[in-house]
């Protein structure tokens, strides 16, 4: 039986291999490819190819402005980009146009039966805009950041239209499916369906003494794991460290990830002076993590709600933790307790309280009886919940059945 044709769309996507970004998109893409002809539809960005087959897909990417100026998407995100420097809402015309382009021409070439979109703004609006051209149905998935930002009037009336058009709507959390409710109405049926984590890859086998040796680390392994932007909550995990460094002079914290606060950050570890316990690791292809995961002791993720309202809306960072055998610290916000039950799954923090990390760390740290217990019952409910294949599955219904017959 032949497949039917799958085109997604999407502003988060590898560039290049062994690329530091999130991988999810292609990670689900990938697996589609069992039931469907999955072409992929991304932004252009310098150093990327045009068009390429990887892993039985096929990569278009799209032009939106000069080559080495095609810097919205990639590395660090839109809505973190824009915060960076807001020069570069210059350029959001162009890729909005561009993106819409290029969506219709690629419809109207491979005629697909559906299309997914990643995001309702801009992926899921570019989406419904091509749809009254082409006819082409779509599913659009919101992973949070395009529901939790981008605030007004404006922004909302986008997110309205593509969300009634659709003839899907998947979230990744409770969090956003209770947002999407109260914003825009109990009519638009929404589905939870996470993202997923490869249960194989992400696993306590992946422990690496080489890994401590190449950092230093003979005493306690503590790692975050993300990118360096206001909602990951970075600064109040270095606020809660000088109390820990008291109880364990060797405790080392490694940051891996870049972004726009890296250097006050760093400023902050500075004035503390616990230079000698932070590390910042910079940007760890996605294929290292794995080891990154499995040797820590404790991932912290102390998320917060971020100026603008911008919040994690699921964090697959606590999933890939967990699985691989890591004690999971998370602070209670957005969709995190869609994945962290406190004292069964990990620890919860209320946000932006250092004392509350601080404790918490300690109380791992010092080999609490209730620490393992949390631990040995993790790793099973997390592969039940959150492995790639039952999602990929999933997602393959819920496509099939909204396909164009």
């Amino acid at each position: 039986m032949k497949k039917k044709k799958l085109l997604v769309i999407t502003s988060t996507f590898p560039r290049w291999q062994h690329d530091t970004d999130p991988p999810f998109v292609f990670e689900l893409a990938r697996r589609l490819t069992g039931s469907f002809d999955v072409t992929v539809l991304a932004p252009g960005y310098p150093g990327a190819l045009g068009s390429e087959e990887v892993a039985g897909l096929r990569v278009h990417r799209f032009r939106y402005f000069f080559k080495k100026l095609e810097l919205l998407a990639g590395s660090e995100g839109i809505l973190p980009t824009l915060k960076k420097n807001p020069l570069f809402y210059l350029l959001v015309p162009f890729f909005l146009m561009g993106e819409l382009a290029a969506l219709i021409k690629l419809s109207r070439k491979i005629k697909p039966d559906i299309i997914h979109a990643h995001w309702i703004i801009p992926q899921g609006f570019i989406a419904a805009l091509a749809k009254r051209v082409t006819g082409v149905p779509y599913v659009v998935t919101t992973h949070g950041g395009d529901i939790y930002g981008m605030q007004g009037k404006f922004a909302s009336v986008l997110k309205r239209y593509a969300l009634r058009h659709a003839s899907h709507t998947t979230v990744v959390s409770r969090d956003i499916r209770e947002t999407i409710r109260k914003k825009f109405g109990e009519e638009i049926p929404t589905e939870i369906v996470p993202m997923g984590v490869n249960s194989e890859l992400f696993h306590p086998a992946q422990k690496s003494k080489a890994l401590r040796e190449k950092y230093g680390i003979a005493g306690p392994f503590l790692l975050f794991v993300g990118r360096l932007t206001e909602k990951k909550g970075v600064k109040y995990l270095i606020e809660a460290m000088p109390e820990v460094v008291k109880k364990f002079p060797a405790v080392i914290l490694l940051v891996v990830g870049t972004g726009e606060q890296r250097l006050k950050l760093e400023r902050q570890v500075h004035s503390f002076g616990i230079e000698k316990n932070v590390i910042f690791a910079g940007a760890i292809p996605n294929r290292e993590l794995p080891a990154y995961f499995a040797t820590a002791d404790i991932f912290i993720g102390p998320s917060i709600q971020a100026e603008g309202g911008d919040t994690e809306g699921f964090g697959l960072t606590f999933v890939e933790a967990a699985m691989s055998g890591c004690s999971v610290v998370a602070a209670d916000v957005g969709g995190i307790s869609d994945i962290i039950k406190d004292g069964e799954t990990g620890f919860l923090v209320p946000e932006k309280d250092h004392h509350a990390i601080g404790a918490v760390l300690l109380k791992i740290l010092q080999q609490d009886t209730s620490v393992n217990i949390v631990k040995e019952h993790t790793r099973k409910q997390m592969v039940q919940k959150f492995d790639w294949q039952a999602i990929a599955d999933r997602y393959a219904a819920i496509l099939g059945h909204d396909a164009r017959p």
